[in-house]
């Protein structure tokens, strides 16, 4: 039989799932999969994932003290949902997932540092290895500086945003572990900017990670390269033979519905023949190549803002939900009270002779019409007592 794309692509790069929907990763069984605060908020309002939310939600509160505020929870809860997951997907891919750090921080070194330290420290005291983790973060100048402390401390890095050659270098030298170049964020620039469609081959998101592949295979850098933000299916098959190749779920199940050749198109055999100037880069010629490039100086800006307010986005979902989760805990607490103040023989009845309240508001508990209110019946109906005792 002939095989699908999904298939032979596998056989020359590591897939990796691009969402944070655990039935996404258990259908397509990628090796790695990575997430970021928009798909964490896609995932967290999905029913079947409530009950992590909730746990993690509840936690963060203990943690952060009854005073504490329902937006500082949520901004607890945020990193410890982030970690939810990625012990969640840790259960079905075999090897890593990325976690990222807050992009507010991403121009503060020590701050990004301090970060991924903690985010390392959650995930080893549910014992699991930082090997199987990898830290996200965008790789402004202070970012790839903050990776290059961690990776000391054995701690993997997952450089994001990253759109221009002069980044791709700073990391590689810096030891990152994985950078994550946006191959549809670059041809999204690039269409906006000349009003042209492209073709695959002229892609120009493609022609900056071949660019950097060739770089880095040329020049032996163990920096691995993930293709990530993938507009449409021409785009991955221009990079087969890539290190790693981050899709989403739409995209997968694409290349697995489609049957056709797969011929290879990036390989470190070719790329070690290529006549390339090696480069050093140190912070002025970062700023001055970053300056230059007008494509990744706005891209780099525009993810980092992006992906700021997909965090606002989601810890404002939280502490919704939060106040919400709160709300409800406290009436059954108010319920349960007050079903053992009228409950006077503790039978676990209330009948209407114990019932010291009015009837109306005794008729609105006693759902089933028995002439006795249970606990259930007490809970459930505890806001039509609120609101009869309000009226009456």
């Amino acid at each position: 039989m002939a095989k699908n794309l999904l298939e032979q692509l596998r056989e020359m790069t590591v897939v990796v799932a691009d969402t944070g929907d655990i039935q996404a990763i258990k259908k397509f069984t990628p090796r790695d999969a990575t997430t970021n605060p928009s798909l964490i908020t896609a995932a967290a309002q999905m029913p079947e994932y409530q009950e992590i939310v909730d746990e993690t939600l509840k936690q963060a509160r203990v943690d952060a003290g009854t005073d504490a505020s329902d937006q500082d929870v949520a901004k607890l809860a945020f990193d410890r949902l982030a970690v939810s997951f990625g012990k969640k997907i840790l259960e079905i891919v075999p090897k890593r997932v990325s976690t990222e750090v807050d992009a507010r921080l991403s121009y503060d070194t020590e701050a990004t540092i301090e970060k991924g330290r903690y985010l390392i420290s959650e995930y080893e005291k549910s014992g699991i290895s930082r090997e199987r983790i990898l830290i996200k973060i965008a790789s402004t100048w202070e970012g790839i500086k903050a990776a290059e402390v961690l990776e000391k401390e054995g701690i993997h890095c997952n450089l994001t945003l990253l759109f221009g050659l002069h980044q791709a270098i700073a990391c590689a030298e810096a030891g990152a572990t994985l950078i994550s170049p946006f191959v549809g964020r670059i041809l999204d620039w690039y269409k906006k900017d000349t009003g042209r469609d492209y073709t695959p081959q002229e892609d120009p998101g493609v022609q900056s990670v071949t660019t950097i592949y060739n770089y880095y295979k040329k020049f032996g850098y163990a920096t691995e390269v993930m293709g990530a933000s993938f507009r449409n299916l021409g785009e991955i098959t221009e990079l087969a033979g890539c290190d790693l190749l981050t899709i989403s779920p739409a995209l997968l199940a694409e290349l697995h519905a489609t049957e056709a050749e797969l011929p290879r198109k990036l390989d470190p055999a070719a790329a070690a023949s290529l006549d390339i100037q090696k480069l050093s880069i140190d912070k002025d010629t970062f700023d001055k190549m970053h300056a230059a490039d007008r494509m990744a100086s706005e891209k780099l800006a525009e993810g980092i803002a992006g992906f700021t307010k997909a965090l606002e986005a989601l810890e404002a979902l939280l502490a919704d939900r939060l106040s919400k989760l709160e709300g409800e805990e406290h009436r059954s607490h108010v319920a349960e009270d007050m079903f053992h103040l009228y409950d006077l023989d503790g039978d676990g009845f209330i009948t209407r002779e114990e019932w010291m309240g009015t009837d109306a508001v005794f008729d609105a508990l006693d759902t089933n019409k028995d002439g006795k209110i249970t606990p259930e019946e007490m809970g459930a109906g505890l806001g039509a007592v609120l609101h009869l005792v309000q009226a009456v």
